[in-house]
């Protein structure tokens, strides 16, 4: 009975084990089911990843793609001329080519560099150099733009573009140029490659003359090639500047400057011719050495001297003191002083360029005669403060105001800052710095009856006429025709017969000032600033012609008085200007 419930029991047990066999073995695919889902999930991250990377780079290939088909080009505006009164051109822009390249489209940079050398007749080495390493160095940083040639004659650069280089492509862009050459130069100005003044007039009006530019949107293939223009708007070019220079009379005294300063062996030369009732300047010429060299280095070339310089005038500025003691009432014409030929003030002696003896001089004969020491004789009964006045009342130490972009003020020391000599050098010129254009305003402040008109250079601007006369009084009419009288005589009879001109009634001053040095104390010796000022027809004047000659061993009657009688000869022609 025991053995058999024994089996049974065994038999249970066998029946319990395989039982249990299926539950390990579910245990198992739970497992592999687990791997599945995560390796499944994996798989849609990266799928998921994938996708965003590559809408991404969709984005990154769409605004590349974009980038190579649109391309926004500016249109620089026509830049505005520059003409005479008359409207003859000083500065106007031609058309050119300026040719450009993507350099990343170029297979070889280097063999297109000298391509299209060759066609654009880029023949200097240095040039040729330029233009590889431009194009080279684009290449290597993936620019897409860089300039072959700027400003080159059209049929230039339609050889170049014949060549078919990937990339290539050239635009229109103006060049600035000057007609007359060197005329008017150092008034003119000049504008650089960009087409922005860089000096003179082209400085001074730059954003007159500059206009707005405008732009385009160019489609473009693959090569760089433009297909169409889908958005534009339009560049409004600059406005015309009119001078009020007369371009005849301008050159005409360019020519009469340059053979002075080869006979006078000078440095340099000035002139302006003026109207006096108007302020209007007809000629302001600078000639430096020998011409015209061209505005590069060197500065003093370019320099507008008439407006810039500012030396000492010498015995044209005893117009102001004469002028003033009139004026005061502290002399009249027929007033009389002992004048020997020369006297001590101060620390040093003021003397009159030839020696004479003691003479008995009127007012006007000391005007006659360009005596310094009559000069100082009057000037010491106006005392300082009234000579003072007086410089200070002609626009002495003050700009003028013409319109140009650098104008220097001069020197006048206030009274307090003078010397014990001070009063005897300012009255014939000395101790006191002037502009050109200064002395040329102060003698039409005599030649226009008393009143003392703003210089003017600029006429016109686009459509605006610039015609207001500026002015003030100055001195009486009186006083002014006085003053007139005497210097007609001092041109009959006195320094400046050599201004004479025939069937005209002249009336002028000469001046020889002595050049201070800028190293020490003192004066440089055996050159001068010569010049010579005058007014014609003497009665009524229509015109004021200074000229001054810098650097000049030569005396103003021989240097700088020849000189004003030519120019003014042909401006009185020119202008026909009756005798």
């Amino acid at each position: 009975m025991a053995a058999p419930s024994t089996g049974r029991r065994r038999s249970a047990g066998r029946r319990g084990g395989l039982l249990g066999s299926p539950k390990r073995a579910g245990n198992g695919c739970d497992g592999r089911i687990r791997l599945l889902r995560f390796l499944f999930i994996v798989f849609l991250v990266l799928v998921g990843g994938k996708a965003v990377a590559l809408a991404s780079s969709s984005q990154d290939l769409t605004q590349l793609a974009q980038e190579q088909q649109l391309q926004e080009v500016t249109l620089p505006a026509p830049r505005g001329s520059i003409l005479d009164r008359e409207g003859a051109e000083l500065a106007v822009g031609k058309p050119q080519q300026t040719v450009y390249a993507d350099p990343h489209l170029l297979q070889d940079p280097s063999a297109a560099a000298d391509e299209l050398c060759d066609a654009l007749q880029i023949n200097r080495r240095r040039d040729r150099r330029e233009v590889e390493k431009t194009l080279v160095a684009g290449k290597k940083q993936n620019k897409w733009f860089a300039y072959v040639a700027r400003k080159v004659d059209p049929d230039l650069a339609r050889a170049a573009l014949e060549l078919d280089l990937p990339g290539v492509g050239s635009h229109v862009e103006e060049k600035r140029t000057y007609p007359l050459k060197g005329t008017a130069a150092q008034v003119v100005g000049y504008a650089g490659m960009d087409n922005i003044g860089g000096f003179g007039i082209e400085l001074a009006y730059e954003e007159e003359l500059s206009g707005e530019a405008g732009s385009e949107t160019v489609v473009r293939d693959p090569a760089g090639n433009s297909l169409k223009t889908v958005a534009q708007v339009a560049p409004k070019p600059g406005k015309n500047v009119y001078l009020t220079l007369d371009r005849e009379i301008q050159y005409y005294a360019e020519g009469v400057l340059e053979e002075t300063v080869r006979h006078a062996t000078a440095k340099a030369a000035t002139a302006i011719v003026m109207d006096p009732r108007t302020g209007e300047v007809l000629c302001m010429a600078n000639i430096f050495r020998q011409g015209f060299h061209g505005f590069g280095k060197d500065t003093e070339a370019r320099k507008n001297r008439a407006v810039e310089d500012a030396p000492e005038p010498g015995s044209i500025f005893k117009l102001v003191t004469i002028s003033g003691a009139l004026a005061d009432g502290t002399v009249k014409p027929s007033t009389t002083f002992s004048v020997p030929w020369k006297v001590q003030v101060a620390d040093r002696q003021i003397h009159d360029s030839h020696y004479h003896a003691t003479m008995d001089y009127s007012v006007r004969e000391i005007m006659q005669h360009s005596s310094n020491v009559g000069a100082y004789r009057i000037a010491k009964e106006m005392g300082k403060d009234g000579l003072y006045r007086w410089v200070k009342a002609f626009g002495f130490g003050e700009k003028t105001g013409i319109e140009f972009p650098v104008e220097s003020e001069g020197i006048v020391h206030p009274v307090k800052e003078w010397s014990g000599s001070s009063i005897g050098n300012i009255p014939m010129g000395q101790g006191v710095a002037a502009t050109a254009i200064q002395m040329a305003s102060a003698f039409s402040t005599v030649a226009y009856n008393g009143w003392q008109v703003k210089p003017r250079l600029v006429a016109q601007v686009g459509t605006e006429v610039y015609d207001t006369v500026e002015k003030h009084r100055v001195i009486p009419a009186k006083v002014a025709r006085q003053v007139r009288d005497m210097l007609r005589l001092a041109v009959e009879e006195g320094t400046g017969e050599t201004a004479k001109i025939p069937g005209y009634d002249v009336a002028g001053k000469t001046g020889t000032a002595e050049i201070a040095l800028t190293d020490r104390p003192g004066y440089a010796k055996g050159v001068y600033t010569s010049s010579f000022i005058g007014m014609v027809p003497a009665d009524r004047p229509r015109l004021v012609v200074l000229v001054t000659v810098e650097s000049t061993p030569m005396f103003g009657a021989e240097a700088a008085a020849p000189a004003f009688k030519e120019i003014t000869s042909f401006a009185l022609q020119h202008l026909e200007i009756a005798p």
